[in-house]
């Protein structure tokens, strides 16, 4: 390369009134600050033509001389205006040159785009530089050039190294992940928390990036077959739970059957140890299903209501001890009524029940014409408590959110696939794919809606 004060470059200087930029890349946007530089990368400073006449000069026949180390060198011709007004418009054309050179610079040292990039961009105004018709300091324009050429490499290879440590980190990453969804789909039972911990998993599985495909397949697939694993443990959880619900039901229309061939009993105290034993055999037996169970009780207790009845009228003389068992129950019920909210604390409502439903049953019978509505007012608490339990049930429930869940999810990818049609040009497709996200998405609202709204 010629260097840019050799003066046997001034007979090539065009001979025209006013210069002939020499072509060179159009500057971008200046880039926005980056990391401080490193050691072999150039500390950027503003350049400037500073006092056009330290670095040229226009003679009495209007040639333009650019004074360097080495002497000066011819670079134009100016006969368009004033000396100075010459001096200031190469000044210019030298501050348009420099700036060029300062975004090169600065996009090196923020390490924004290809360093190879810069460095072609700074060899090709290296090359035009000894026939650049500007008038400042040229010899420092070649040193900060010379600079951004030498430093290009290190910093491509330092960006390089970066991005294959991000990649190593986002694959450690995926794979710590991975492994815990793969604990929870071969472990977990505590349904809710397991499926809300891989649905958060799946959330930040999707901001790691920097991955190539290969790899990133190979984990979703570790990802997705551990949670697979898990919904099918989940469903066959759900499913024995119903199974125990239905036998559940079996033993207690057992126990309404064998209640009801007792409520004819005449035989008053043994009978009634009897039910005693049949209603502790109801509470081992588990609940039936949801929509079975309080008609299930209802039939039970309306055998125990029957001997019961019958006893109380053949034992009228007792009227006064029931009489006595029904103030106390009233008693019991009203600080019951009042002290059991299962609205605040389900479990202590459970068991502030069970102990009212002891000293309940310690207190033992009332007049008939009171039972009922005592009985009613104690079914009525108990309710409250199994209306709690149902509420709270359902709120838990994992496969009607799960089922939210996955209808949103199908919306997402027919809503994908219809951006890639409309990339494509493919209209009619993103409409049709667009109708399909929207059916999905209406699906996924209703579900989220049945069980937020219970």
């Amino acid at each position: 390369m010629t260097h840019p004060t050799d003066p046997s470059t001034a007979t090539e200087a065009p001979q025209t009134s006013t210069p002939v930029p020499t072509p060179r890349p159009k500057p971008g946007p200046r880039p926005k600050p980056g990391p401080r530089p490193g050691p072999h990368e150039p500390v950027i400073t503003h350049i400037s033509a500073g006092d056009p006449h330290r670095y040229g000069r226009i003679d009495s026949s209007g040639v333009v001389w650019l004074k360097t180390a080495d002497g000066e060198r011819e670079i134009g011709q100016w006969q368009a205006g004033t000396v100075e007004e010459g001096l200031a418009h190469f000044a210019r054309r030298f501050d348009d040159l420099a700036t060029e050179v300062e975004i090169l610079e600065e996009r090196l040292s923020a390490r924004s785009g290809d360093p190879r990039k810069a460095q072609a961009a700074a060899k090709h105004l290296l090359d035009d530089l000894p026939d650049a018709h500007v008038i400042g300091d040229v010899a420092a324009l070649q040193r900060r050039l010379e600079a951004i050429v030498g430093s290009a490499d290190e910093v491509a290879e330092s960006l390089r190294a970066e991005r294959e440590k991000t990649r190593a980190t986002a694959i450690a990453r995926k794979e710590t992940l991975a492994t815990e969804a793969e604990q929870i789909g071969a472990e977990a039972t505590n349904w809710k928390g397991a499926g809300d911990r891989l649905r958060e998993i799946l959330d930040e599985w999707k901001t790691i990036k920097g991955i190539d495909r290969k790899t990133d397949d190979a984990l979703w697939k570790r990802y997705a077959k551990a949670r697979d694993a898990f919904n099918r443990r989940r469903g066959a959880h759900f499913a024995e739970l119903d199974r125990e619900r239905a036998g559940a039901k079996e033993r207690k229309e057992a126990l309404i059957a064998r209640a009801e061939e007792l409520s004819s009993s005449t035989d008053w105290g043994p009978t009634s140890a009897r039910f005693r034993e049949l209603l502790g055999e109801w509470k081992a037996a588990g609940r039936a299903p949801r929509d079975t169970d309080e008609a299930l009780w209802q039939r039970f207790k309306a055998a125990q209501d029957v001997f019961f009845n019958a006893r109380n009228a053949a034992t009228s003389e007792r009227d006064a001890e029931f009489a006595a068992n029904a103030t106390a129950k009233i008693a019991l019920l009203e600080a019951a009524e009042k002290a059991i909210d299962p609205a605040a604390d389900l479990d202590a409502a459970r068991r502030e029940f069970r102990a009212f439903r002891h000293k309940w049953d310690e207190i033992g019978k009332v007049p008939r014409d009171q039972m009922h509505s005592l009985e009613g007012r104690a079914r009525a608490i108990e309710k409250r408590i199994r209306d709690a339990e149902d509420a709270q049930w359902q709120r838990t429930d994992p496969e009607a959110q799960a089922r939210a869940a996955q209808f949103a999810d199908r919306a997402a990818q027919f809503e994908e696939q219809a951006r890639k049609a409309v990339e494509k040009g493919k209209d009619r497709e993103a409409a049709s794919l667009r109708e399909q996200a929207a059916q999905w998405r209406e699906w996924a609202e209703a579900a989220h809606s049945a069980v937020t709204d219970r």
